[in-house]
């Protein structure tokens, strides 16, 4: 059956009273564009293809479905003359260490890549859900994101220490056990009120509560909380910002989870477009397209 599969492969089939051809795994290399993608073509597994300037891997049987595609079929190769695969750190992860220190050339050394892998295992959801495209998108918006908030990954703590004494909610049962102006923002997402670091604390098995100052002295406990705040918490929006990505809602839906009206419906246009040109540059960065939806 093996030499009957590989002849049907370098012929041609009658579909549908016309001629379709059956691309072979081995139809173009990564490097190249020598192969470029055909609607009526048939792909097995592994057919190698090019389309807008980039290579594609088929993961199984395809038809008709333009590369990067919806349905995670196309795994993105690169570049045309981009060589193979781009790398990822042994995690997985869609943002390489250089694409990383691209993105931030300023950043402040406690916020290390390291850290940030480090962090992943905590929600292995995160930017590994859906397509490559997705997954590299959601990646670039959370980054983008984190951005906006930090200055570039430059401030570790909130700035207006006058706020400090703010973030106490007496109202809640556990209270305020590691002081009054204790709960301040920190942290990639700025995490603050003693409500969210004893929720966060409590999801990652971290004592937060009593002890807040981890996120401003372990780089993974930093970047920790703020991917639990993007995968699990909706804010004054009406979704995760996680699942806006993954969901197709856009970027802007995860500005109205971090900041809700302070910033969408009018309320800070020129906040909104610095984070959407933030993560325009950063899809830039990985290759791939912002998508629909940016603003809120």
């Amino acid at each position: 059956m093996t030499k009957l599969r590989a002849l049907v492969a370098l012929a041609a089939l009658i579909v549908a009273g016309g001629l379709v051809a059956v691309i072979p795994p081995t139809a173009a290399s990564a490097a190249d564009c020598s192969a470029p993608w055909q609607a009526s073509a048939v792909y097995w597994g592994d057919a190698r293809v090019s389309h807008s300037g980039r290579n594609y891997r088929a993961k199984w049987w395809t038809q008709n479905e333009a590369p990067p595609g919806t349905t995670g079929v196309w795994e993105d190769l690169g570049a045309c003359g981009g060589g193979t695969t781009p790398p990822t750190n042994p995690g997985g992860f869609v943002v390489t260490e250089a694409q990383f220190n691209q993105m931030f050339p300023g950043r402040n050394s406690f916020y290390t890549y390291a850290g940030l892998v480090a962090a992943l295992s905590a929600y292995p959801a995160f930017a590994r859900t859906g397509s490559t495209t997705v997954q590299r998108q959601e990646a670039a918006a959370f980054l983008a994101n984190v951005y906006h908030e930090t200055g570039g990954l430059v401030h570790i703590v909130e700035q207006n220490t006058a706020n400090y004494p703010h973030y106490c909610d007496p109202g809640q049962p556990y209270g305020c056990p590691a002081g009054q102006s204790a709960y301040y923002g920190r942290g990639p997402i700025q995490l603050s009120w003693n409500f969210n670091y004893n929720a966060a604390g409590n999801a990652l098995n971290l004592p937060l509560l009593t002890n807040p100052w981890l996120v401003q002295t372990d780089a993974a406990v930093a970047w920790k909380t703020g991917i639990w705040y993007w995968m699990t918490q909706n804010g004054p929006g009406t979704m995760t910002a996680h699942n806006a990505m993954v969901n197709g809602a856009g970027f802007g839906q995860t500005i109205r989870s971090i900041n809700g009206s302070i910033e969408c419906n009018g309320g800070n246009p020129a906040q909104v477009q610095s984070r959407v040109t933030r993560y325009q540059q950063f899809v830039g960065i990985l290759g791939v397209s912002a998508g629909a939806n940016l603003y809120c």
